[in-house]
């Protein structure tokens, strides 16, 4: 048997010479070969449509996760995008179509940010003739030179996934989506859209949500939340206690009824009838029993730990250090310059799969045909800003060692932009001998004659 096995091993491995042959595939747990929904989850309130459901109750209703999606969408949105490539016309041409869109560049941005919250984002591009301000919306474009550019890339929602589509290796091939109003299933393919992911293990089409490691911490702040707030209701307003005879006895259900629901408002009272047994005693009575002394275990102390624990998940636990009664100048700069270099990466990768799968599609479709080194590059440009204290004692360092800087017009034009400075006009970059050369004007504004 063992040489049996071996055998099939060796005769199942010498074909692998033919370089181009798949073999292995990765792995991913899915319903079926060609499509179905993915199983990679272990959790299962965090499974489909649950997962959804569950990711977007943590980023609407927890204060700290709304704080840190917050924060990265307004840093994200405040970079500054540039086209790089050594073709002039094709750059300017990718250029021009970033801007030509039915929105913002910002926006579909933050519409790709919702890959943070789920896993994964998806979007169709839809592509329109440049024609000039036309009414017709297919060809409706800032620009009248016939080219095909973007005319918008819009969000499949993620609550609308229906099923994916896979070919035989795993390759991801379609996102099948049954959306309101009519409820129709509809297969989007992959080469007409662009899929943003997390993580991209096992080629899981879902991702990874970047709150999943901040569902345990969530789960129990929100619990414990809720048995605060109870806690609070009872010291505040007292614990109701209903004292019945016997003889009332088939009333428990009503009088239950009663304790559940009561509470202290401006609308709070209660309707009770006075009734007395033979011996004069009250057959039915109603009281508020207040708590009898402050509780042993401190609930906030346990909040701001979980609360902490959220945000460290996304490395944004430095929003938190303005609560807290520690915590430097230096630590605080420490974690966002954190924050800001995982921001950077996550853009990168935003950049990656815009560049790897848009932007040849664009240029093909327009017959613009150049080797990959020099097809032009959407880059995005940096989180922070230059810290001008820095800059200044690098720039002193290197004078002292003896490089020379200056003159040097791309190096001046870029520190005046990191300093946020105005650049030279045309005529300053004139040098002394040139402005020699030019002859004093007279007194009419014409040129002396030397």
């Amino acid at each position: 048997m063992p040489r049996r096995t071996a055998d099939k091993i060796v005769a199942k491995t010498e074909p692998a010479k033919n370089l181009y042959t798949e073999l292995g595939v990765s792995g991913l747990q899915r319903a079926s070969n060609w499509g179905g929904t993915v199983s990679e989850e272990w959790l299962a309130e965090l499974s489909g449509l649950r997962a959804i459901r569950k990711y977007r109750e943590m980023r609407d209703n927890d204060y700290v996760v709304g704080a840190m999606f917050f924060a990265i969408e307004m840093l994200i949105r405040n970079v500054d995008w540039r086209v790089d490539g050594e073709d002039a016309e094709s750059a300017e041409f990718v250029h021009s179509c970033m801007s030509d869109m039915s929105h913002a560049w910002s926006d579909f941005l933050a519409e790709i940010l919702s890959m943070l919250t789920y896993g994964f984002s998806w979007h169709e591009i839809i592509y329109k003739r440049r024609v000039g301000e036309k009414n017709d919306p297919t060809q409706r474009s800032r620009f009248s030179d016939g080219k095909i550019g973007w005319r918008k890339i819009p969000i499949r929602a993620q609550d609308t996934l229906s099923e994916w589509r896979f070919d035989e290796d795993g390759g991801i091939q379609a996102f099948v989506q049954v959306a309101p109003p009519k409820y129709e299933s509809v297969e989007i393919p992959i080469d007409r859209s662009l899929l943003f992911r997390v993580g991209v293990h096992k080629n899981n089409p879902e991702g990874r949500s970047l709150l999943r490691n901040a569902y345990r911490p969530w789960f129990f702040k929100k619990k414990i939340e809720e048995i605060e707030g109870i806690g609070i209701e009872r010291d505040l307003a007292g614990i109701p206690v209903i004292w019945r005879s016997a003889e009332l006895a088939s009333q428990d259900a009503a009088l239950k009824l009663i304790m559940r629901n009561l509470r202290r408002d401006e609308q709070d009272g209660l309707l009770l009838p006075l009734v007395y047994d033979e011996s004069g005693r009250k057959l039915l009575e109603f009281e508020l029993k207040s708590s009898p002394g402050t509780r042993q275990i401190q609930m906030s102390p346990v909040i701001a730990r979980y609360d902490k624990a959220i945000a460290m998940t996304c490395l944004a636990d430095f929003i938190l250090l303005g609560q807290q009664a520690v915590g430097s100048f230096a630590l605080a700069d420490s974690k966002t310059a954190m924050f800001a270099s995982s921001l950077g990466a996550l853009l990168n990768g935003i950049a990656d799969t815009i560049n790897m799968h848009a932007l040849p599609r664009l240029l093909g479709l327009n017959g613009i045909k150049l080797p990959p080194e020099k097809q032009p590059r959407i880059v995005p440009g940096d989180i922070e800003s230059q810290n001008l204290q820095e800059l200044g004692s690098y720039l002193t360092a290197l004078t002292t060692a003896g490089m020379p800087l200056f003159p040097d017009e791309k190096l001046e034009a870029h520190l005046r932009a990191q300093a946020n400075l105005p650049q030279k006009s045309e005529d300053s970059f004139a040098t002394p001998k040139q402005k020699a050369k030019v002859p004093p004007a007279g007194p009419s504004g014409e040129a002396k004659e030397g």
